[in-house]
């Protein structure tokens, strides 16, 4: 199911995996400059997440692949492999 929304409406949300690890708070997006699609989500990482796991930024947000994440209401299920 697709579902529009704003970008501002994601932010601050609590990201998790289908399986119901919280993986963190969405902070901002990262976009193709040329074509303006949304490539990546930037998450401040919970407590309890292992960074390492993940592709990371230099301030250590985790870089999530947007085409992976779905809105449900007030939190954002990402899917992993």
């Amino acid at each position: 199911m697709y579902m529009r929304k704003f970008i501002t409406e994601l932010k601050g949300k609590t990201v998790m995996t289908n399986d119901g690890q919280i993986l963190g708070m969405i902070e901002n997006f990262l976009l193709d400059t040329k074509t303006g699609a949304l490539q990546n989500v930037l998450v401040i990482p919970a407590e309890d997440v292992e960074p390492r796991l993940f592709k990371t930024d230099p301030q250590g947000r985790l870089i999530l692949p947007f085409s992976e994440m779905k809105a449900v209401r007030d939190v954002v299920v990402m899917n992993i492999a």
